[in-house]
């Protein structure tokens, strides 16, 4: 596999970075979900549409933005990814929902992509936690 330099990586398109995050965000969760003991494949998906649904994604980038979680380089690439256009937004959520979602996903790519695997693991660890306790919360409210 041939290497990309940091100057590449700056050039590439928002939606690109976002492609790769997808997939860095993908793994991950998946391995949380098989860590935590669920394997059964429809309990699988279920749960990891929790973390990584457009709609979830567009909630932690609001909590990590709250918390002043992000570098000035990485609000950066968030408003990139923001602000990029796609040409086409999936059903199941509006496009604002949409635009921070591929936001959050350009910032996962861009840093694996630069190699800074060990920011990589601190966003998705924060995201984990905002995730799960989002969830408790609403199990503890009876939604």
């Amino acid at each position: 596999m041939s290497e990309l330099r940091d100057e590449d990586v700056k050039q590439i398109k928002a939606l690109a970075l976002a492609y790769m995050g997808d997939s860095v965000l993908e793994i991950a969760i998946r391995e949380h979900l098989l860590r935590l003991g669920k394997i059964k494949p429809n309990i699988l998906h279920k749960e990891a549409t929790k973390y990584v649904s457009a709609k979830a994604q567009a909630k932690v980038v609001r909590q990590l933005m709250a918390e002043e979680f992000y570098t000035e380089e990485e609000l950066a690439i968030l408003r990139r990814g923001r602000n990029a256009k796609s040409g086409s937004v999936p059903r199941n959520t509006d496009v604002q929902t949409y635009n921070y979602s591929s936001a959050y996903e350009a910032v996962l790519g861009y840093l694996y992509l630069l190699g800074r695997h060990e920011r990589v693991a601190r966003i998705i660890d924060h995201t984990i936690k905002i995730v799960e306790t989002k969830n408790e919360v609403s199990q503890q409210n009876g939604k």
